[in-house]
């Protein structure tokens, strides 16, 4: 490979989530030149020298307005076609198994689609990732590459000691990350409030709007063991927000969620988590080291969380280290299973495939 190969890693940086920063920082050690997708078309010159574009989250649109969302649309099927024209390699990584914006829905599955069908090689973070596109598209098999999430151990400083003296009476439960309604965020205080005497529950980050601010504070009005910090959490924060929890819940939409970058975070500071079956839960395989669970309908979810929370209090007061214990497990299966290292291997090796 020539020292310096030219690609476009799109995000390059994401202020909110440092899975970009590991991989990015990983592919310039290894020589290759990460540029902006912005910058694409900025000079004829620029636009030859680009070798290989790696798209996350492409399909998701703008959309705070009808007009903001076709524009999106519009830009991002130019840049397929630039892409296309100039015979680059394309790589897209499948994040989700549908957008999570409710309105673009539609155009962005028709984006996803254009992209499926231009891209070299799909990454998938988890094995039933494979099974959705396959369901969708059959022909893909090929294209496909299996390369887990990076694990988060040490990115955000170091994981704090235990102190085994602070057994609370109470489990501390904590919903740590950007706060949006596919999060069942309402679903998880009606499950706190049931409650009262056993949990405390902390939730952490940054609502997507104020309006979605202000209903939570209203449906949690009142609930003196839940405790809302809608705010944006510092990176350097987060270490503390998790030691001081027993385990994270994390109530996530089956329908939409395939991976949780929030699920290897816990795990790499040493807590497990309350948190539906997705991909991410189902490709480690930790057994009775997760509280994981399915559901088929709203009702079914309240039941099934409702049902966790009461086995992780019973397990909390007979033995209040077990969940630590449990933690730390996970923690070193993804040291072991998602190493930052060996998916930033894997994913050159993917890029120097496509090239050479």
């Amino acid at each position: 490979m020539n020292s310096r190969t030219k690609i476009i890693f799109n995000p390059c940086e994401n202020k909110e989530n440092q899975y970009i920063a590991i991989l990015v920082n990983g592919l310039e050690k290894h020589g290759y030149d990460v540029n902006r997708l912005d910058d694409f078309l900025s000079s004829s010159k620029h636009y030859q020298s680009i070798k290989l574009l790696h798209l996350n989250w492409f399909e998701n649109l703008d959309d705070s307005s009808a007009a903001s969302m076709w524009k999106s649309y519009f830009r991002k099927l130019v840049v397929l076609a630039a892409v296309k024209f100039g015979k680059k390699k394309l790589v897209w990584t499948m994040h989700n198994r549908l957008s999570h914006e409710k309105k673009s829905g539609k155009l962005s599955r028709a984006l996803t689609q254009k992209i499926v069908s231009q891209a070299d090689a799909i990454v998938i973070h988890s094995a039933v990732s494979k099974e959705i596109l396959q369901s969708q598209y059959p022909k893909l098999t090929t294209k496909i590459v299996h390369i887990p999430h990076p694990d988060f151990v040490d990115v955000y400083g170091p994981m704090i000691s235990e102190n085994t003296d602070k057994k609370g009476t109470k489990l501390k439960l904590l919903f740590l990350g950007a706060i949006k309604p596919y999060k069942n965020i309402e679903l998880l205080i009606e499950v706190a409030k049931k409650f009262p005497e056993a949990v405390h529950l902390t939730i952490a980050g940054n609502p997507n709007s104020e309006g979605y601010r202000s209903d939570l504070q209203k449906v949690a009005e009142g609930a003196g063991n839940i405790s809302l910090q809608l705010k944006f959490i510092p990176d350097a924060d987060l270490p503390k927000y998790i030691h001081d929890s027993d385990l994270l819940i994390l109530p996530y939409s089956m329908e939409s969620s395939l991976n949780s970058g929030t699920v290897i975070l816990g795990f790499s500071y040493g807590r497990t988590v309350i948190c539906p079956k997705i991909g991410t839960i189902d490709d480690l395989g930790a057994g009775e080291d997760v509280f994981d669970y399915r559901y088929s309908s709203q009702a079914e979810h309240l039941q099934a969380l409702e049902k966790q929370v009461q086995i992780a209090i019973k397990l909390h007061q007979s033995n209040p280290t077990s969940l630590i214990e449990k933690g730390h497990r996970m923690r070193s299966l993804v040291q072991k299973k998602n190493n930052k290292q060996d998916v930033t291997d894997s994913l050159i090796k993917l890029y120097e495939s496509l090239l050479n």
